[in-house]
């Protein structure tokens, strides 16, 4: 099939409606979905055929594949105009554990027909490891600490060299904790309600946060703006350690704010993967995301993200 042309219809690219590839079509995929203009034509990649009749009620057309599945992906070369990859790397051991299988995938089959002009990765902060509090912009050299994040550094390596390899212009946002009030899980309600412990004041760390609707227009506008193999730290403007996030919350709700324990024996008192974002304090410079990108928070700050 001729590279100018649509896979799924006749009519060539320049009568079409710009299509816009969403893959990973959880919460966040679904707020770029209803933040973008009715003008485009939307796609959307799930491994459940179960979701095809939600995702159509939102306005998605559904393309059955499964990044674990190579063989599934095949129709998306030359599918969309730009693409959003919110999918996350593989948690399944392999022999190259520190490797992301999945994007690389999924930019194998980009190079096999006419390419995206932008591809947008939603990346972690975590990629940054322990910077002991200091405030982070986007050039310092990347030291993930866990598993997770090294399959992340990987990943972005992969897009960015997708980009300069093609002229597909790729950007990568880095991403801290998401919450939102009609997001599950994504308010510290729970956790306050199970009297959770956070670190005592002299052991505690800095996290960062972005609202899920702040989130989705900074991918929208990455996928307008961003620069060539550009990384945008995605967070908001509060600079907050944990366990003052965790009182600001419980105030706001009415529930009692949390105890305190000292790290030394906080490993009695937390699970593992929350002793695991405890281990790193850092603070996301969000500068180049509001001036390159343009992005104007509406929730520039955790309190009023909550209250709203």
């Amino acid at each position: 099939m001729p590279s100018n042309q649509n896979p799924l219809g006749a009519l060539p690219s320049r009568f079409r409606r710009p299509r816009i590839l969403v893959i990973g079509c959880g919460d966040v995929g679904l707020r770029v979905a209803r933040a973008l203009p009715p003008r485009l034509h939307l796609l959307g990649l799930t491994s459940s055929p179960a979701r095809a009749p939600q995702l159509r009620a939102r306005g998605i057309t559904p393309l059955h594949g499964n990044l674990d599945d190579p063989a599934t992906l095949a129709r998306l070369a030359g599918l969309a105009d730009r693409i959003v990859h919110l999918a996350p790397p593989s948690t399944e051991p392999a022999q190259q554990w520190w490797r992301d299988g999945r994007t690389q995938a999924l930019l194998r089959v980009l190079r096999r027909r006419s390419l995206p002009a932008t591809l947008v990765y939603a990346s972690t902060s975590g990629v940054y490891g322990d910077c002991g509090g200091e405030l982070v912009a986007e050039h310092r050299a990347v030291a993930p600490h866990t598993p997770r994040a090294q399959r992340r550094v990987d990943a972005e390596r992969l897009v960015r060299h997708f980009g300069r390899a093609t002229g597909t212009r790729a950007s990568v946002l880095r991403i801290p904790g998401i919450y939102a009030s009609d997001r599950v899980g994504g308010t510290p309600r729970e956790r306050l309600e199970k009297g959770t412990p956070v670190l005592q004041a002299s052991d505690d760390v800095y996290t960062n946060h972005i609202h899920a609707d702040d989130l989705a227009r900074a991918v929208i506008a990455a996928l307008w703006r961003g620069r060539p193999q550009r990384v945008y730290n995605a967070s908001d403007d509060s600079a907050l350690k944990m366990g003052d996030y965790f009182d600001l919350a419980a105030d706001l709700y009415g529930l009692p704010r949390p105890p305190r324990v000292p790290r030394a024996t906080a490993q009695e008192a937390l699970p593992l993967a929350l002793l695991s974002f405890m281990s790193e304090s850092r603070r996301l410079a969000n500068a180049r995301m509001k001036n390159e990108l343009r992005v104007r928070l509406r929730f520039p700050t955790v309190e009023s993200g909550l209250r709203a």
